[in-house]
């Protein structure tokens, strides 16, 4: 990035510096741009990707051949698969334990609809997030060994030691990605590209990823056999769901899944998918952004505030009424959680800015906030600060919490630290994403102990503040057809996010509130072109009074471009981030 703010905002509305590419990027960009003949918009971001001019054509239009790497270079994962062959064919009775957030409800999901379509069905447990905690634990794991002979532990059990040792009397096979440690639980086969033994190259994947790859090996042995091999390509919309809901870096693998899976979920054939559109008001294709904003904390929902297996259950369902059922009270259940997550954010915020945005770490920590939001709020205050955030609920002196990380930082290792050290009970996750407890008088030990392990990692390395724009764009070059060009550099998510415009200089038509406090202005060149803009809850904002109030003034503004669909219509829409005046040194 350059030294000099963009467009000379040195300090927004929203109290940010803009910063643009750096002088390499914008070289690079005009390479691929020389090359290939696409908008120079489009080609920043491949240029912001790494990618070189001869790979754009392969990168726009990702196949799923071509990155998919042999399964069985995962350790463990041929002897799953042959195992979970064995189970079906003999007619075994069968029992998934998973995880209550969108990755362990898909991989759950995959397996369920594999066996179903074998003619295999098997028990689904799924543990309370509140009275149970994440992950297997004995006496759950005890119970479903007595009646099952084999166990699938799905985005959870690499460091349930106790929990599978209690399951002795079934075969336990664990199917994961967080991060292990030297030893191992003594399960049957333990499948996880996060193993300590493993390359690493794989690193990157989601729970419902890993549970794919056993599939295809499941495939290819039954295939090798003469047996019936179910529809894998089918499943992938379970697998983009959890790749992006999980913030799973897309890239490589992981892009390729989430294309072809949301090529997948655009048929509408899974009733439980189709149901949470629906619900939603989702009413063309969805998107990653979807995923991860519309739907994902829908099938969250369940496993957040109300019943731990509903989102899996709803995901896996096959009859549309019961889909339908499912969805509505994912819906339900959304809502509430938008109401306590709502009331621990500002919460937690409040405190966080009170002890300084400025170190590599951000956390806070309350009595009685919710578990289900914790995870959630955090993801809000890393979005809020661009430094790895931790908040914690309390209650009776123990504190459980979730924490997120930003680019190039993994907090779950130093997590993971922390327990080895003693300053947490237990902990673990993996680079993005990772949950701990601890005890309410270790708090603060431990935070500042976790903010040294993730300033040596390059943590809080840039201002708080910092918002990074991809490039500039007068409203008549923001078209539909540019935006389709961008999208097809997507999908957008975690490692490779959406392009952020500047549109410098414009005048501000009208600005008003819409909905429940959300800000709706339109802005134009003077020329003629002129563009809607959206600020979700940005009303009673500093940036929404200050644009309430600026007819006519002129304004840099920034955000990103998405089409919106409106009456039949589609129209060219900015998702307002920032703003500043324009004309004078901010």
């Amino acid at each position: 990035m350059t030294d000099r703010a963009f467009l000379d905002v040195d300090l927004s509305l929203g109290g940010r510096r803009w910063l643009g590419p750096s002088g390499e990027v914008l070289r690079q960009a005009e390479a691929i741009q020389q090359s290939t003949g696409l908008a120079e918009p489009t080609a920043r971001i491949l240029a912001l990707r790494g990618v070189a001019a001869d790979e754009a054509d392969a990168f726009l239009a990702p196949k799923l051949r071509d990155l998919m790497p042999d399964p069985r270079g995962l350790r463990d994962l041929e002897k799953a698969a042959t195992r979970l062959n064995r189970a079906v064919d003999a007619g075994e009775t069968v029992a998934i334990f998973a995880d209550y957030d969108v990755d362990g409800g898909a991989s759950a999901a995959l397996l369920l609809d594999w066996l179903g379509q074998l003619g295999r069905s098997a028990t689904l447990y799924i543990p309370d997030r509140i009275d149970e905690g994440y992950g297997p634990n004995p006496p759950a794991m005890e119970a479903l060994a007595r009646d099952h002979k084999l166990i699938l532990c799905v985005d959870c059990g690499t460091l349930s030691f106790d929990a599978i040792a209690a399951a002795h009397e079934a075969d336990v096979v664990i199917i994961d990605h967080h991060l292990g440690e030297d030893r191992l639980p003594d399960a049957m086969a333990i499948v996880n590209p996060n193993r300590q033994d493993e390359t690493g190259e794989l690193a990157h994947l989601c729970a419902a990823a890993v549970v794919f790859l056993v599939l295809v090996e499941a495939n290819r042995q039954r295939r090798a056999a003469g047996a019936t091999a179910p529809d894998l390509m089918a499943m992938l919309d379970l697998v983009g769901l959890a790749t992006v809901a999980d913030v799973a870096p897309l890239v490589g693998l992981n892009r390729a899944l989430v294309t072809q899976g949301l090529k997948i979920m655009a048929n509408r054939a899974r009733p439980g998918l189709a149901a949470l559109a629906d619900v939603a008001g989702l009413d063309t294709p969805p998107t990653a952004y979807h995923l991860g904003y519309v739907i994902g904390p829908r099938v969250n929902a369940g496993g957040r505030v109300g019943r731990a297996d509903l989102g899996a259950r709803c995901l896996a369902a096959t009859d549309a009424d019961e889909a339908r059922a499912m969805a509505d009270r994912l819906h339900e259940l959304n809502r509430e959680r938008r109401d306590i997550e709502a009331q621990v954010r500002d919460a937690a915020l409040a405190q966080a800015e009170e002890r300084g945005l400025e170190g590599p770490l951000t956390w806070a920590a309350g009595a009685g906030w919710h578990p289900g939001v914790v995870g959630i709020v955090a993801a809000r205050l890393k979005e809020a600060t661009g430094r790895p955030s931790v908040v914690i609920g309390l209650e009776d002196g123990v504190g459980k919490g979730s924490a997120r990380s930003v680019k190039g930082v993994d907090l779950g290792s130093a997590i993971q630290r922390l327990a080895h050290e003693g300053l947490l009970i237990k902990g673990g996750g993996h680079k993005m994403a990772a949950g701990l407890t601890v005890e309410e008088d270790k708090i603060d030990a431990a935070m500042e102990r976790l903010g040294a392990l993730l300033a040596k990692q390059g943590a809080g390395a840039t201002g708080p503040r910092d918002l990074i724009i991809d490039a500039a764009l007068m409203p008549g070059a923001a078209t539909a057809e540019l935006i389709a060009q961008i999208e097809a550099a997507g999908p957008f998510g975690q490692s490779a996010p959406a392009p952020r415009f500047a549109f410098p200089d414009v005048q501000i038509l009208y600005a008003r509130e819409v909905g429940s406090g959300h800000l709706k202005l339109r802005f134009g060149d003077g020329m003629g072109a002129r563009i809607d803009a959206i600020a979700f809850d940005g009303w009673a904002t500093e940036i929404g009074q200050a644009l309430a109030q600026a007819k006519g003034a002129r304004f840099h503004l920034a955000g990103r471009l998405n089409i919106s669909h409106w009456g039949g219509k589609q129209s060219v829409e900015l998702r307002l981030e920032d703003a500043a005046p324009a004309g004078e040194k901010n």
